[in-house]
């Protein structure tokens, strides 16, 4: 399990920061402005992560103090949301922004969520599906986590969904069937005609053999993949079922999809490292990682201790972050995104 754990921190944590600076461009006005997401493009050639990995480190911190219970664990999981929107992020989407200021308000957590089908949750239930063991318990994670910020149920089918794809990744079954069945147990009811529709299309695409971007464009996102959970989700498993273990390649074709590039790159690589542990992440896209206080170590440190936490069913000691440490980091961040909007002022 820590493998699996460290594998989806390490993955979420390289996808969101190659794909950072590729966010909100068309697929061709990346191609152009940046050329191939081969490399860290974002600070003097090291990366950094953005909110994606940031909300998945939070969740590892939430299941150490509270491995047994998804009620407990969405309460740690609303103080941690609190005190990260407190030092002030450079990338937050709406609806969550909303939902943790209804938490500071005082909203009891069952209500705290918004009307929003973003894709939030899926950045925080990768980490739930690689360290839990049954898919029914699965469901009550992912349920716990989603509520917190977002009650759209288009929101939690497309968090269970990623969560399942990387609870079937760490035991090495990245095909269509077997994530489907596993789907429908962790759902524990009819898949609703909407999202099986998606489904129905992705394993269309699969079995004709196109690739990422051809089914992206099939389903309407020329213009590249929103934050919107019915379009990440589908992108981001046809990568994961179509390339599950080169995660160099999948990494490469969903960046290639263009506009919510940071989020999809971070779910998608968490999938891909529960399966292929931090072994099968690139060095050469682990070694220029820039993050601080968060770093790869601090990563694996926390790894350690969820998949003790997870394994032995009792909270553990926690790796945890200085407010005073993340203030000048968001900072460093925030100037580095001001600096690639400037650049992208060019008509070219």
């Amino acid at each position: 399990m820590n493998e699996a754990l460290l594998g989806a921190l390490w993955g979420s944590a390289v996808g969101d920061a190659l794909g950072l600076p590729y966010e909100g461009l068309t697929p061709k006005r990346a191609e152009r402005l940046l050329g191939a997401p081969d490399r860290h493009r974002f600070l003097l050639g090291r990366g950094m992560i953005s909110d994606d990995t940031e909300h998945l480190t939070m969740t590892a911190q939430a299941l150490c103090a509270s491995p047994a219970s998804p009620e407990e664990f969405a309460w740690h999981l609303a103080w941690k949301l609190r005190w990260w929107l407190a030092c002030v992020p450079a990338g937050i989407g709406l609806a969550t922004l909303r939902a943790i200021l209804k938490l500071w308000i005082g909203w009891p957590l069952q209500s705290s969520g918004v009307q929003s089908a973003g894709n939030g949750p899926a950045m925080r239930s990768t980490l739930l599906g690689a360290g839990t063991e049954d898919l029914p318990s699965l469901r009550n994670w992912v349920l716990a986590s989603t509520r917190l910020t977002h009650t759209d149920p288009k929101a939690f089918y497309g968090a269970l969904a990623v969560a399942v794809a990387a609870w079937c990744a760490r035991r090495q079954r990245n095909d269509y069937e077997s994530f489907h069945r596993a789907f429908q147990e962790g759902l524990g009811e009819s898949v609703p005609a909407d999202f099986a529709q998606l489904l129905h299309k992705l394993k269309t695409s699969l079995e004709t053999g196109e690739d990422t971007k051809a089914f992206a464009r099939a389903l309407g996102l020329q213009e590249g993949v929103t934050g919107y959970m019915y379009h990440t989700v589908p992108v981001v498993l046809h990568a994961w079922l179509s390339q599950g273990r080169d995660y160099a390649q999948a990494i490469s074709s969903i960046i290639a999809c263009g506009k919510d590039t940071d989020s999809t790159a971070a779910i998608l690589g968490a999938i891909l490292g529960s399966g292929l542990g931090s072994e099968g992440i690139p060095a050469r896209w682990l070694a220029p990682l820039w993050e601080w206080p968060r770093s790869l170590d601090w990563m694996k440190r926390l790894g350690r201790s969820t998949a003790q936490a997870l394994e032995m069913k009792t909270a553990q000691p926690y790796p945890r972050v200085n407010a005073l440490l993340v203030l000048p980091r968001n900072a460093i961040f925030l100037g580095a995104v001001f600096l690639h909007a400037l650049r992208r002022l060019r008509p070219w």
